[in-house]
């Protein structure tokens, strides 16, 4: 067992009983402060008194789904979101990375993995608490248009200091942009380096997180139009990239 390195407020929104139980005992093993909700009313409620840094959630709940709740959550961009679910589907999959749901997987599960990719997001989260000034030495940022995006948090600096924690995909979306900027990429390349498989039909999955990657850009007035869409062919970035290493 190794414990995160900060004492992590781990939120589960799970309605079933024993897996609801068996979960905050995993995570109590694991060194977490652990909350527990049947619905989303209960996460509510907990959420008002505790400041959650992590909320694992079943999509299936009594009253509003995960995935509804998930929208409520959008705004409070540092709370890291993981669905444990047994509705294995690629709509819900799509949707939960539109909301911005850091991972997505399928009950049963396998409590080493889970508690593995949970610790990888709770580190992620704390770098986020530490000022971009205080940047972990040796984090290597891309510098473009006032933005910075530091790669060990995963997180979008905007020119006026507002911090985006990235989901997994379109982090590394942003990064293979950063990397070769001006080069066209299409869907079938965007989607090996976001999620390491093929693309399948009728695939939304890359324009849903470009979609978001944008929202982000838009969100300060003076950032010009960086991803651009070339029809027919994928989607291009376009714009000076500088590449710098923490020091």
């Amino acid at each position: 067992m190794m414990e995160p390195t900060m004492k992590v407020k781990l939120l589960i929104v799970e309605d079933e009983v024993v897996t609801r139980h068996t979960l905050s005992r995993l995570f109590q093993q694991e060194g977490y402060e652990v909350f527990d909700a049947a619905d989303g009313r209960q996460m509510e409620h907990i959420m008002a008194q505790q400041e959650i840094d992590i909320i694992i959630m079943d999509v299936n709940l009594p009253g509003q789904s995960g995935l509804e709740l998930a929208e409520s959550l959008r705004e409070q961009k540092n709370i890291g979101l993981v669905f444990l679910t047994g509705r294995d589907s690629e709509d819900d999959r799509l949707l939960a990375l539109e909301l911005g749901a850091d991972d997505y997987l399928i009950k049963p599960y396998n409590p080493r993995e889970l508690t593995i990719r949970v610790r990888n997001l709770a580190r992620r989260i704390e770098q986020i608490k530490v000022p971009q000034d205080f940047a972990v030495e040796g984090s290597r940022q891309y510098h473009f248009s006032k933005w910075v995006l530091d790669c060990d948090s995963r997180c979008l600096y905007s020119p006026d200091s507002k911090v985006f924690r990235l989901p997994k995909s379109e982090f590394r979306a942003l990064e293979l942009f950063l990397t070769q900027p001006g080069k066209i990429h299409d869907r079938e390349t965007l989607v090996r380096k976001m999620l390491d498989r093929e693309l399948r039909p009728n695939d939304r999955t890359v324009d849903v997180a470009i979609r978001r990657i944008r929202r982000h850009f838009e969100s300060h007035p003076d950032t010009p139009n960086l991803i651009t869409t070339i029809h027919g062919e994928g989607y291009r970035f376009i714009g000076d990239v500088e590449i710098k290493v923490a020091s």
